[in-house]
């Protein structure tokens, strides 16, 4: 079964908005084993809709429409149905109830013809209710295409696809299976990864196919598994991740698509009942903002000291004037005086910190642009360790935060028992 997305809408064509619809739609689309056929934005022009859709008609079995519901003049979408169908809009008695409740119940407004016209839908289709917002969605087929069209809004379109779609495809389609296992692995490329786990690919059943997903630090593999029996890909998507495992067990840290690397930290140290706090310089606070990232950090991460100008390591972290003057504030003495300053000051079991020239200008260091030290702080120790990511500006503070993270994970790993 195959479906193209769709999304409406000219700010998403001058970059005005980041189209996060059609990733969400997509993966829930992909568990229940449809595959998606391409992506497409369009503009919100009456023409060019329907030209898509007639391009797209019989060569998909879905057609998933964000965009274009909204009560202004601008939204097109639902006329635009009524031409290709040959329908008219009629008032949807339970949207109109829904729409009515929600302004004079819950914002507690007066309704306006323009949200009444919110339940207007073609004659034709049938209506996905959306409990969490004024525009429905609409489920309409033409000959061999299923078009559905949903509010552009992102937690509408998410309670429709949720409640709605999926559970009504996997009613009314049989579909194959389809079974994915991410490895996350961190600390090597994607050369060097491929080099070691060549032999292992070459040999990986036709049915199963391997993609490489880099990222600074990072490599995730992902395997994906397609067919009709659902045991037979399971047990063996099992066995060629225990294979793999065994040649680069070193850089696997988790085995999900969700467990990026602070979701592996984080639960760590819930496990272990642990807490951390961060100092930072040159990271400026990216490091806390990625932990607290994570729901439920609050279990573990107690608190930040974004300590950017050299005054504020002083006056609030506490570090001595005459520490910074004799070894610069770039330097391995200083950051590990951060890490355990802060440690004390949280009351935490860990702590990181991290001092550095990010660039492009050196600041008040003399280091080489690229130079970043790291510091953890330990219930027993001060580790720190110094690096040189080169430039630009954003790749080095990227790097300092996937390598704090790394540095935190591999000593709690000590600890497993």
């Amino acid at each position: 079964m195959k479906a193209t997305i769709v999304t409406i809408g000219d700010e998403i064509l001058i970059g005005q908005i980041v189209d996060t619809n059609s990733g969400f739609i997509a993966k829930s689309l992909d568990k229940i084993g449809v595959e998606i056929n391409e992506m497409i934005s369009i503009s919100d022009d009456k023409k060019h809709i329907l030209d898509t859709f007639a391009v797209l008609q019989n060569k998909v079995d879905l057609v998933i429409i964000t965009g274009g519901l909204g009560p202004t003049k601008d939204d097109i979408t639902k006329k635009t149905f009524c031409d290709y169908f040959d329908d008219e809009l009629i008032v949807d008695q339970k949207v109109l109830a829904h729409v009515t409740q929600l302004i004079e119940g819950f914002y507690k407004r007066t309704i306006t013809q323009i949200n009444k016209d919110q339940a207007l839908v073609p004659s034709k289709c049938t209506v996905l209710h959306n409990q969490v917002g004024t525009a429905p969605g609409m489920w309409m087929k033409k000959e061999n295409t299923v078009f559905i069209s949903l509010p552009g809004v992102p937690y509408e379109m998410k309670y429709v696809v949720e409640h709605e779609i999926i559970p009504k495809v996997v009613r009314e389609y049989k579909r194959p299976y389809i079974i994915h296992k991410t490895i996350l692995t961190y600390g090597q490329g994607e050369s060097m990864v491929a080099e070691r786990i060549e032999d292992w690919e070459n040999n990986l059943p036709e049915f199963i196919k391997l993609a490489y997903l880099p990222a600074p630090g990072r490599v995730r593999l992902r395997l994906s598994a397609r067919g009709t029996d659902k045991e037979k890909l399971e047990a063996a998507i099992e066995e060629n991740v225990n294979t793999l495992d065994a040649i680069i067990h070193d850089i696997i840290v988790g085995f999900d698509d969700d467990e990026t690397l602070e979701v592996v930290v984080g639960k760590m140290l819930t496990k272990q009942n642990k807490t951390i706090s961060t100092a930072e310089s040159c990271t400026g606070g990216k490091i806390a903002a990625v932990l607290t990232s994570v729901s439920g950090a609050s279990k573990y991460f107690k608190g930040s000291v974004v300590s950017y100008a050299t005054e504020v390591k002083i006056d609030v972290l506490g570090i001595p004037e005459s520490l910074i003057k004799e070894n610069s504030v770039v330097s391995r003495e200083v950051v590990s005086a951060m890490a355990l300053n802060v440690k004390n000051m949280m009351k935490t079991d860990y702590a990181i910190a991290t001092t550095g020239n990010a660039g492009p200008s050196k600041g008040d260091s003399n280091a080489e642009v690229g130079t970043v030290f790291i510091a953890l702080a330990t219930p027993s120790e001060v580790i720190v360790e110094e690096f040189n990511f080169g430039q630009p500006r954003e790749k080095v503070i990227d790097r300092a935060v996937i390598k704090s993270l790394e540095l935190l994970q591999k000593e709690i790993l000590k600890n497993v028992q």
